[in-house]
């Protein structure tokens, strides 16, 4: 039985597994995190070689602050309050953008409304929804040199994992690894191979929720949940 989770152990199983990536790098490494779940990674970085980068103008942040810890000039791009690490600095938004433009930015983390099976991200918009500008979502995606995508697997019991997104694309065959509450998948080959899946869901189960197809690697394993 695929499990119900709460959305915050939703967010947090996402976020975790998406730091899992990350903290495994041995070279030192510039990580933007977007806005939503991926601001949630930053509570889970350990590797002291990797540096978070917020489009905002912060190169250097820490976890998200607590109520006794929050600073109100001191925010991410989500407008959450946040930490700052060891050695942290602050941009204005020109060299802010010239990182991501100027391919400095190692991995970018980012939410998404759908991805599918060419590794297309729509992150930006629902069409007659509310929504200022697709923001730095463009930028980061043929900035970056790694595109992790974090999102919940479905929305209202369907797959958000399409065959082809219907929604307006932000960059085309750009995301390079999928993160979901219940699977990891690469896209390094074009399409996408399963890294790891959830040990609350059966391989069958996955499949059921997940309309694209997809291939699982010979070296698939667990999740941290």
């Amino acid at each position: 039985m695929i499990p119900e989770l709460s959305k915050d152990a939703v967010s947090n199983r996402i976020a975790r597994n998406v730091a899992k990536i990350i903290n495994a790098t041995t070279d030192t490494c510039l990580v933007n995190l977007g806005i939503g779940i991926p601001s949630l990674v930053a509570n889970f970085i350990t590797n002291k070689n990797v540096y978070l980068h917020a489009e905002n103008g912060i190169v250097g942040i820490g976890a998200l602050a607590t109520e006794e810890q929050a600073h109100p000039m001191l925010i991410n791009a989500g407008r959450q309050p946040i930490c700052e690490a060891p050695g942290c600095f602050y941009t204005d938004s020109t060299l802010s953008f010239g990182l991501i433009r100027g391919g400095h930015v190692d991995i970018t983390v980012l939410g998404a409304l759908e991805v599918d099976q060419d590794g297309n991200i729509a992150n930006w918009i629902i069409p007659n929804g509310k929504q200022l500008g697709v923001g730095g979502a463009m930028d980061l995606v043929v900035g970056a040199n790694e595109v992790i995508v974090a999102m919940g697997h479905t929305v209202k019991g369907k797959s958000r994992l399409l065959k082809t997104c219907t929604l307006p694309i932000t960059g085309f065959a750009e995301v390079d690894v999928l993160v979901t509450e219940f699977a990891v998948f690469s896209f390094a080959g074009g399409s996408p191979e399963l890294q790891d899946f959830a040990p609350d869901i059966t391989l069958d189960e996955l499949r059921s929720i997940t309309e694209f197809s997809f291939a699982v690697s010979p070296s698939c394993g667990a999740m941290m949940v």
